[in-house]
Order: structure tokens, then C-alpha cells, then sequence
């Protein structure tokens, strides 16, 4: 129904409920200008506030600005780049990835030239913005990042351990590591115990046990590490340099670049390639920390990455403007941001300005901050920067040789040299994997094993048919892929092989290295609805005409049953390689999943089942005149060659057929008409790539009988298919299936007599089976609601049997237009129609018949059964649950009927 029907016959308004205002009314002028920051956003600013504050000072003197560097910096990046960033939730500043890079530049060109430096890298990102190349920084290898930060990180942490220990850091890293023997000898004993205080303070903060260590970590570790620090300094008299922050009427202004045009602009390129990198991971860190946050339940859009770069770019040419440091998104304050429960961008300019009137107003305060606390603080940032959670998943994929490089190349030559030395590494090893391929030949007991590890390419192709033409005639052969790519080249290496080999004898099977056969992959055709079997009604590609059955009942096929995961190797069909899909770039996958099976030799016309377990890669519909030569079970086909165009095609006298007995005890052929076809086909299929599956799961059951824990209790419509949208198989539900999904009330009867058949399920499934819920399904569309509305219940009429099976939805009808009990609605919006808000309805009424069933109301009563209302909306494909309340409440309107939306769940829940 394309128009919004009324859902009241009366037209009355309900007293809970308020109507919009219409389109013509307008909010009063102040309402619509109102400032609304939500009290989640106002907490969590302050968090990130507190954590802001003195890492800001604390990266301001690493790199030897003037510390109201970093205090601009996370001003304006709060409420410059929180305004007008991509990423919501992103709290930008002075970060410790740009530390190394800013000292230099202020050691070669001074504070104002580094200022206009960071004037010029703003502007590159927005000229990147422009460009919309963000997701391209994505591209470079996660090892070369996380082996740039950790050597950003061990730099760090060598030139503020000089500073913990009481003396000053050197120009270099390596300067560092020279001078650290000299600073150990002159230890200075107030900066070393002022640090280590911190230090503990710092890591111990985290892990306050009990009730008074919940209350006191809602503090942030850092603001006490330094706090504390400074209140002991402070009680103790130690004499230490502190924070000195001069006079804003002082403060340094950016002034033009002087100095050499390559190293000026090569400096510009680092701090935009350093920054821009740095937030865009950032960001995309923060839509992770988002999706996987559950509390609270705000839609949080995902971060714009262009829109990102342009915010970063805007608060740099800001920053630097203003005489403050380089600004990135960073992830420790974002993190704190998302953990503190922040709801929007308001959270980010909020700290931004908390921060700017504590430079105003708190630097008496300021002033007291030992330095030694702020450089302990610092270090330990820096040395938490060689995450080792990143060390472990660069090991996981054999990038250590990249990370490792990057890394010593930032620490002993820079940071942009750094980069550059691991980019040229990664290249390397990446064109390494690609050209080394290990093929070896063993035998053992009669099989020649033939073992390929790596890429197969054109390159390895002529040692790959040297070893393959040393396969003996007649020989049984298995041929173990154990790579990701291979080219067109390879395959077609292979497949002559393989068509050689086969004629002149012998046996050749391909597997992975588990073990399991492996393929090319079959047409994308379906890719839409994995990892479910295209069905015959499936319209996501174009089906071929259907074609008879072809699958021998009472026998096997010539070509013999297929094992688990079995698909064939070699065979191209032509609709495939006319849409473009050849044997080229033909990924490999070690074992097929376990429940997915086809026939290396599949029928060419039969169709997928349409009930069964998933099936990644469904067989290829074929037509019969590009019916490949039958090969054994599991070998690779001959491809097939196109028929001449005027030729008439040759009978598939390969397939075999389904046939049914007649009277005089011959078997024919299935005949009737394309929908008898299509039920043989289905049948056919699911014996050929189902039925090995759930065999055993089948058998267990019929020795044990059905132990369900559910009574699903559904409409008949063929477009709610169960066991998919509740991701169940065998044994798991009990089904009852009827038009409109009605419960009729125990002894509802009429002039023909009573309907028992629910009541018999619902008996039997509740006493015998011992079911522990049941559920009632609705969903949108359903035909039985749109007959109750539109067709008037005429006292006399004469009634057909499916008119008097609906009169047990009139209850529902009235339930819907009284004003006794709340609308039935889907959380965060009202029904869309008068359709809608009765399937709605009507779920909650039968949920009401329910309980008048002896059966029910003695398993609710003794508490070993709960009763669920379901809402499925078949045009979204999407889920909707009745409220805990509503489903074990009475059947009166004490209580709103909300459905709500079941979100996807998470991948690590879904495996506990």
C-alpha cells in the first residue's frame, strides 16, 4: 500500500500519545537556536580534559617549543578541527608522533619558522582534501606505520630519559644512547625520585582494586600521576625546574620561512605525511572503538576521511598561526573520548575549551608542575607507542623484516627517511613473495605428491612444467596448492597438464594444503545472498531456462558422489567466460568450508536446492550443449569448446537423469511440466550437495528423536524462510506454519465445527517435547492482515474455509481500533501503514490466545516457559523483538508493545 492509511477507525487521539507538529507551525525563535549539549558529552569533555592538559605540556617540552605551544594546539584542535573534522568522536592536539619531527625542525629553523611550516602542511591537506585521496594513506603497510611509531616512540623515550634523570637530551637518538653512560654518572636524586613517582603513579592508577579503586579511576591516570607528583614535589621542598609559562603578550608568532627551498619543503611534506597518516588511522581506530561500544546506544556516523583531512588541515594553518605545535587526531584521547561514553562533536570542542581557559586562568597552577613529572609522563607514552599488539599481528603475517627496518631507520636517520627505507623494503619483500615459488615432487606408496608453495605466476611456470612432465604415464597424482593467486598462465599450465595426463591414463587431483580440493571460483552470479544456495526464485543474476532433472535416483551418477568441499578445478562454463570470469587470477583457498559442497562434474541444467546449509560456491548452471567430457570424481574437466553457430548441439547423453516407475515396472523420465522439473532438480541437488552434510546430524536424530528447544509459530508465506532468519537446522525448531500465524482460543468454534490443530501442536510441543519458548512471527506484507481490513465480516455471508480460518484474527482487528490498549509500533517510529500496525498487532494478540492454553499457562506458571512476539520486515531483511515486558504482561494496555530492532551481532560474541 503505497498511501498511509489511517490505523483507527474512530479517528480518536490517544491520551499518551502527542501528534507532531504539522509542517506550517514553526518552533518559537529561541527553541529553534537552542544550544543542546547532552550531559554524557559534558562528562566525557572533561575527562579528555584531564588527560589533555598535561600530555600537551609534557609533548611541548620534548620537542623544546615554548609550552604554550601545546596548550594552543589542543585549543584549537578541540574546537577547530572537532567542528569541522570527519570523525565525531576524534579529539585532536599535539601528538607524540610528531614530536621527533617538530624538535628538528626547531632545532634547524627555529620556533617561528617551524610555525610556518605547520601553516604550510595545513594547507597541503587541504589541497589532499581537495583531492579526496584520504583513503589512499590507508595503502601503505600497517607494518611501515606501526614500525614509524615505534621508532617515533624509542626516540621519545631516550630524550626524556635524560630529562627523568636530571640533565638535558641530546640533538639525535644516537646522541642519546652516546650520552647516557655521562647521565648515569651524574644523577641528579630529586628528578629521578619526582620521576619515578610518576611513573608508578602512572601505571599503577589503572589497577586500583575494589569498590574505592572503581570511584577513584574515574580520575585520569595521567592527571593524578602529575598531580600527585607535584604535590609531593611541592610538600618535600625538592628543587626541580618547573613549568614556566611567560606572558601571552610574549608569545612567539609564526614568521616567514627562512632557510634552504629543498629542506623547507621536504620538511612541509613530512609533517603533512606524518600528521595526515597518523589522524586518518586514527580516525579509523575510532570507528572500530564505536562499533564495538555498547553503551550508549547512539548511531555514531563513520568518520568522512576527507572531511577529516580538511578539519586537520584547517586546525594546523590555525595552530601554527597562532604559535602553537603540529596537530593530528589522537588515539589515546579518543580512545578516552569513546570509553567515557561521548555522543558527538561536542565532547571534542568542549575539552578544546577547557583547555583554552586553563591557559588562561590556571597558570599560577601550571607553574608548579615539575619537569621531570611531565618528561616521566612523556616516556612512558613514547615506550607504550612499540605496542606489542601490533608487534605480534606484524609477526602473524611475516612482516617483521618491514617493521624492524622502519623502525631503526627512523631512530638512527628520521623520520621521512624512515618511511622511504620501509617502503623500499615492503616493495621488495612483496615482489620476494611474489616471484619465489617452492615446487617439489615426492613419492610414497604409488602417488606422486607435487608440492607448490607460493604464487604461481608466469614466472614459475616453466620450472612448474619441467617438474609436472616428470610424473610418469598411468601414475596417480596429487598436486598440493599452497598459495593465494595464480595467474592465467599457471592455469593453463596446469590444465594441459592435467588433460595430458588424464588421457593418457593417470590420475590428478588438486588439493590445498590441508588436505581438502580445492577450485577456481565459481560465477559471481549470486554473490549477493552468500553464503546461501541460490534458489530457484533467486533473481540477483540471470538464470538460465530450466532443464530436466538430471540425477538417477535409483543409482549412482556415472561420475560418482563427491566428498565434503569437493568442486571442480578447470572448468569454465561459457556463460562465464563471456561475462568476463576466466581461469585467469584464479584465487585458491585452502579448504572449502564445511558446509559447502559441489560436483566436480555437476549436471549442467540442475538447479541449486532450495532449503539446506550454505553454499559459498554454488554450481554453475551450464547449458547442455557446453556440457563438459565426464572426468572422475574430483579431477579437473577439458574445457568446454563453443559449438559451431548454425550446428544443432549434441544430446548430453553424460547426465543422468531422474526417473520415476510406472505401471508395467519400467522407469521413465520425469516428465510434466517446468515445475515438476524444478521439484526433481531441487531433490536432486540436495542429495548431490547437501545431503552428505546433515546425514549424520540426521541419523543422531533419528536414533535419539527431536528434542526442539523452541515452538516457532509463523505465517505460511513462502518469503519467511525459518531456519534462515533464525540461523537454525535440524532438531532445533518445532514449526507450526499457518496463514496469518493465528493461535485460535481453546474451544473457538463456528457453525463447521472446531480448529484443533494449533491447539494440538502448541499440547504437544509445550507437554511432550517440553519446549522452553515460543514464538509467534509476524512479518510485514502478510496477505491474511490485508483480507481482514479490506474485506467486511458480513453476519449471514457465505464463508469459504479460508474466510472462517481468518475470523480467529478478528480479535487482533478489534484489539487494533479500541482505545484500551497501546499501539503496537517498532521502536524509534511509528507503523507505516494500517497493514503494518495490524501484523503488529496481531503478534501481540496471539501471544494473549497463548496463554489461554492450558498447556502454556501451566509452563509459564511453573517458569519453564517463555513466550517471544517476533516482527520480521521481509523488504529490509530485518528483525524486530517484543519488549521483555510486553510478552509476559496480561493481555490489557498497562504496558507500551514496542518492537525492537536485533542489531548484527558482534563476530567474537557470535563464536562464544
Amino acid at each position: 500500500m503505497s498511501a498511509r492509511v489511517p490505523t483507527r477507525a474512530d479517528g480518536a487521539a490517544r491520551p499518551t500519545r502527542t501528534d507532531p507538529p504539522s509542517s506550517g507551525s514553526r518552533p518559537p525563535f529561541r527553541s529553534r537556536f537552542r544550544f543542546r549539549i547532552a550531559g554524557a558529552d559534558l562528562s566525557a569533555s572533561v575527562t579528555v580534559f584531564l588527560i589533555a592538559l598535561p600530555l600537551s605540556l609534557g609533548i611541548a617540552l620534548a620537542t623544546g617549543a615554548p609550552l604554550q605551544g601545546g596548550l594552543v594546539a589542543a585549543a584549537v584542535g578541540g574546537l577547530v578541527v572537532g567542528r569541522l573534522g570527519g570523525a565525531p568522536l576524534q579529539v585532536s592536539g599535539p601528538a607524540a608522533g610528531l614530536t621527533v619531527v617538530t624538535a628538528d625542525l626547531i632545532q634547524l629553523y627555529g620556533w617561528r619558522t617551524t610555525c610556518a611550516i605547520t601553516v604550510c602542511a595545513g594547507l597541503a591537506q587541504l589541497g589532499l582534501s581537495a583531492l579526496r585521496v584520504a583513503r589512499s594513506a590507508l595503502a601503505v603497510s600497517p607494518a611501515i606505520v606501526h614500525g614509524m611509531l615505534a621508532g617515533i616512540g624509542v626516540t621519545i623515550a631516550l630524550s626524556q630519559l635524560h630529562i627523568v634523570l636530571g640533565g638535558s637530551p641530546q640533538s639525535s637518538a644516537v646522541a642519546n644512547v652516546k650520552g647516557l653512560p655521562a647521565q648515569l654518572a651524574d644523577l641528579h636524586p630529586g628528578a629521578v625520585s619526582v620521576s619515578l613517582f610518576t611513573i608508578v603513579v602512572l601505571l599503577a592508577w589503572p589497577r586500583i582494586p575494589g569498590r574505592g579503586g572503581r570511584f577513584v579511576r574515574k580520575v585520569p591516570a595521567t592527571l593524578a600521576a602529575v598531580a600527585l607528583a607535584t604535590s609531593v614535589a611541592a610538600v618535600l621542598g625538592v628543587g626541580l625546574p618547573r613549568v614556566d609559562l611567560p606572558s601571552w603578550r610574549n608569545h612567539a608568532l609564526p614568521e616567514l620561512p627562512e632557510g634552504p627551498v629543498l629542506g623547507l619543503i621536504a620538511a612541509v611534506l613530512t609533517v603533512t605525511l606524518v600528521g595526515s597518516v597518523e589522524s586518518l588511522l586514527s580516525a579509523v581506530a575510532v570507528d572500530k572503538l564505536v562499533s564495538m561500544r555498547k553503551e550508549p546506544a547512539v548511531r555514531i556516523p563513520r568518520a568522512r576521511l576527507d572531511r577529516e583531512l580538511f578539519g586537520q588541515g584547517s586546525g594546523n594553518i590555525l595552530s601554527g598561526a597562532l604559535g602553537g605545535l603540529p596537530i593530528t587526531g589522537v588515539a589515546v584521547r579518543s580512545s578516552a573520548n569513546v570509553a567515557a561514553g561521548a555522543v558527538s562533536r561536542n565532547s571534542t570542542m568542549l575539552h578544546g575549551l577547557w583547555v583554552a581557559v586553563a591557559a588562561l586562568l590556571l597558570v599560577p597552577v601550571l607553574d608548579l608542575i615539575p619537569l621531570a613529572a611531565l618528561a616521566a609522563l612523556v616516556m612512558v607514552v613514547g615506550i607504550q607507542m612499540v605496542n606489542l599488539v601490533h608487534l605480534r599481528s606484524v609477526q602473524r603475517n611475516r612482516e617483521m623484516l618491514v617493521y624492524a627496518v622502519t623502525l631503526a631507520g627512523v631512530v638512527f636517520t628520521g623520520v621521512l627517511e624512515g618511511v622511504a627505507i620501509g617502503i623500499a623494503v615492503a616493495v621488495a619483500v612483496a615482489l620476494h613473495r611474489l616471484t619465489r615459488t617452492r615446487i617439489t615432487v615426492a613419492e610414497r606408496n604409488g602417488v606422486h605428491r607435487i608440492k607448490v608453495r607460493g604464487q604461481l605466476t608466469f614466472l614459475a611456470v616453466p620450472r612448474l612444467s619441467r617438474i609436472l612432465q616428470e610424473v610418469p604415464h598411468r601414475a596417480d597424482s596429487v598436486v598440493e596448492l599452497d598459495g593465494s593467486f595464480m595467474d592465467h598462465a599457471a592455469y593453463e599450465a596446469l590444465h594441459d597438464w592435467q588433460t595430458s595426463h588424464l588421457a593418457q591414463g593417470g590420475t590428478a587431483e588438486f588439493t590445498g594444503r590441508a588436505g581438502g580440493r580445492i577450485a577456481e571460483p565459481t560465477t559471481e552470479l549470486h554473490s549477493c545472498c552468500r553464503p546461501w544456495t541460490p534458489w530457484r526464485n533467486h533473481h540477483c543474476g540471470e538464470h538460465p531456462a530450466a532443464e530436466p532433472a538430471v540425477a538417477e535416483v535409483s543409482g549412482a551418477s556415472p561420475s560418482g558422489a563427491v566428498a565434503s568441499g569437493v568442486v571442480s578445478f578447470g572448468t569454465a562454463s561459457p556463460d562465464t567466460a563471456s561475462s568476463g570470469t576466466g581461469p585467469s587470477d584464479t584465487a585458491l583457498s585452502d579448504t572449502a568450508p564445511p558446509d559447502t559442497a559441489a560436483s566436480s562434474t555437476a549436471p549442467p541444467d540442475t538447479a541449486p536446492s532450495s532449503t539446506g546449509p550454505s553454499d559459498a560456491d554454488a554450481p554453475k548452471h551450464t547449458p547442455a550443449s557446453a556440457a563438459p567430457t565426464p572426468a572422475p570424481t574430483g579431477l579437473p574437466a577439458a574445457a568446454p569448446s563453443a559449438p559451431p553457430r548454425n550446428s544443432t548441439p549434441p544430446p548430453d547423453t553424460s547426465a543422468p537423469r531422474v526417473t520415476q516407475p510406472h505401471l508395467d515396472g519400467r522407469r521413465r523420465p520425469v516428465g510434466g511440466g517446468p515445475s515438476s522439473r524444478q521439484l526433481a532438480s531441487g531433490i536432486s541437488s540436495f542429495q548431490r550437495n547437501t545431503a552428505p552434510h546433515v546425514r549424520d546430524e540426521l541419523a543422531r536424530l533419528a536414533r535419539e528423536g527431536q528434542r526442539p528447544s523452541q515452538l516457532f509459530l509463523t505465517c505460511a508465506d513462502s518469503r519467511l524462510v525459518t531456519s534462515m532468519i533464525t540461523s537454525s537446522g535440524p532438531g532445533d525448531l518445532f514449526t507450526v506454519r499457518n496463514v496469518g500465524n493465528l493461535v485460535p482460543l481453546p474451544g473457538a468454534d463456528g457453525p463447521h465445527g472446531t480448529d484443533d490443530s494449533v491447539a494440538a501442536a502448541i499440547e504437544y510441543a509445550v507437554d511432550v517435547l517440553q519446549v522452553q519458548s515460543i514464538t509467534v512471527c509476524g512479518h510485514s506484507g502478510c496477505g491474511a492482515m490485508q483480507a481482514l481490513l479490506n474485506t467486511p465480516d458480513v453476519n449471514g455471508e457465505p464463508r469459504t474455509p479460508l474466510r472462517r480460518w481468518l475470523r480467529h484474527g478478528q480479535p487482533s482487528l478489534e484489539r487494533m481500533k479500541s482505545k484500551h490498549h497501546s499501539w503496537a509500533r517498532i521502536a524509534g517510529r511509528l507503523p507505516a501503514d494500517a497493514v503494518e500496525q495490524l501484523c503488529l498487532t496481531n503478534v501481540v494478540q496471539q501471544l494473549s490466545h497463548l496463554r489461554a492454553h492450558d498447556a502454556v499457562a501451566r509452563g509459564l506458571a511453573e517458569g519453564r516457559l517463555e513466550l517471544h512476539g517476533m516482527y520480521f520486515h521481509v523488504g529490509e531483511a530485518q528483525a524486530y523483538l517484543l519488549a521483555d515486558g510486553s510478552t509476559t504482561g496480561s493481555s490489557g494496555g498497562g504496558s507500551e508493545e514496542v518492537f525492537n530492532r536485533v542489531a548484527p551481532t558482534p563476530l567474537e560474541e557470535s563464536h562464544a
